[in-house]
């Protein structure tokens, strides 16, 4: 089969599966640049206590190095944006775990692939040292915001990314080379705790990353910036002029459930270990655990 029929292929399967859009790049290192700004992010200590992310350089840098073999690099996004929503957790948390949910239908596409010319590959959402918004650009799906998102032309910054990682050369798309923040410093402005700025993001300051990587104790007066929200934080998604063109997700498993959506304050201070499990118990809410929960609940019934 010709590079350019099966390329055409895989993404008409992409979207039969529900993924918003998909691209496909080659498999190669990353420019110097990215690996000197990486570098420099990492110098300056702005990943916080995500020790993860200075491990497995090389891999990192050259998805080659990841994947034995591998030659193309599928991009997928899918739309996660709902139209109901709790104003406790950040929008991304709310339906089932977006890891499990993406690689499921990665696999079926791999497995669509194998019907078409044998191969072999990897799949990753989330999961593994892969640049995951570079290999977008490169993919051609949009570019990165000064919010540190990938934003997809005409649909805004809602969007899971997954990866297949591939031994097949396919037809290639174009990097997607514009931006289009323009002279916008809408989500730098409105950032409550001042976290991002135009040398890009500090994790330690992040409400995302305190709230939910972050395992220690948290900063004494973080509750003032939290708001309504004490596990995460859409801020910089919310201001962002782009997700004007945000359209709701066909995909049911991240909508939440109406027992999360019936949850009030006096719920949230009241948690027990058995009613988490019961609202999280397939959410990615699980990696921060009922603990940790409830060390930000704490936090936030302080904010004013």
């Amino acid at each position: 089969m010709e590079p350019q029929e099966l390329s055409t292929l895989i993404k008409q399967r992409a979207k039969e599966l529900g993924f918003t859009a998909c691209g496909i790049t080659r498999a190669t290192a990353v420019s110097e640049e990215v690996r000197r700004q990486f570098d420099e992010w990492i110098a300056l200590g702005a990943h916080g206590g995500m020790n993860y992310m200075t491990g497995n350089f090389g891999k990192r840098m050259n998805p080659t190095m990841l994947v034995e073999g591998c030659r193309s690099i599928i991009v997928v996004a899918q739309n996660y944006y709902t139209s109901n929503a709790s104003p406790y957790l950040s929008r991304y948390a709310q339906g089932k775990d977006y890891h499990k949910v993406v690689k499921d239908k990665l696999f079926l596409l791999l497995q669509y692939i194998n019907r078409l010319t044998p191969t072999k590959g990897r799949a990753f959402c989330d999961s593994a040292p892969v640049l995951e918004r570079y290999w977008a650009v490169q993919a051609g799906l949009g570019w990165c915001g000064k919010n540190r998102q990938l934003v997809i032309p005409h649909a805004g910054t809602h969007f899971f990314l997954g990866e297949l990682f591939i031994d097949t050369e396919v037809a290639y798309d174009a990097p997607y080379t514009a931006t289009h923040c323009g002279l916008c410093n809408a989500c730098i402005e409105n950032c409550p705790a001042q976290a991002l700025s135009d040398k890009g993001l500090d994790a330690r300051r992040c409400l995302s990353y305190l709230t939910i990587e972050h395992r220690d104790t948290l900063p004494r007066d973080i509750g003032a910036n939290m708001g309504e929200c004490f596990y995460g934080c859409d801020r910089c998604q919310s201001v962002c002029p782009h997700n004007r063109h945000a359209t709701p997700t066909d995909e049911k498993l991240f909508n939440p459930s109406e027992a999360l959506l019936a949850m009030e304050t006096g719920d949230w201070e009241g948690l027990t270990q058995e009613r988490f499990d019961e609202l999280f118990g397939e959410s990615a809410v699980q990696r921060c655990g009922y603990t940790q929960l409830m060390r930000n609940i704490e936090a936030w019934k302080k904010k004013s």
